[in-house]
């Protein structure tokens, strides 16, 4: 197990964090990339799946993206009829997005590979350390917000 410096080191704790996105992001967006979707895409489909239809503030913090990046990505996916806006009935400045049926769909099928992905991460990095590092970069990123 490589240890971590607390000085600048090549391989510093902002390194390492970014080195596991990068290659856990790289295995989601694989097998994202087979049934025709990207990450951001998985992410935005993923949170609506709830059905409850959020803003595009939330989308965009939740996907990890600046706004009119979102605009474009959501923009997309309307025209591949995935997704869908409508303006809030309790605030009528707000616009929020759902899914459509056929992004239920979309996401009810990537789920399954998404699973079956990070059920092969649990089997290379080991399931007791997979949650370890899920609690402790919970609390990390609690106290750092």
């Amino acid at each position: 197990m490589e240890a971590i410096s607390t000085g600048r080191s090549e391989r510093d704790f902002s390194q390492l964090l970014a080195l596991v996105d990068r290659r856990v992001a790289a295995r989601l967006a694989a097998v994202l990339a087979e049934g025709g979707r990207g990450l951001d895409e998985w992410r935005v489909l993923g949170l609506l799946a709830d059905g409850r239809g959020h803003a595009m503030t939330e989308v965009a913090e939740h996907a990890m993206l600046p706004p009119p990046t979102l605009t474009k990505l959501v923009d997309r996916m309307v025209s591949a009829n995935l997704v869908h806006r409508r303006v809030d009935d309790a605030d009528r400045r707000r616009v929020l997005v759902f899914l459509t049926p056929r992004g239920r769909e979309t996401h009810e099928t990537l789920a399954g590979a998404v699973d079956a992905e990070w059920a092969r991460l649990a089997d290379a990095v080991g399931p007791e350390e997979m949650a370890l590092l899920g609690a402790l970069l919970s609390r990390v990123a609690a106290r750092l917000a």
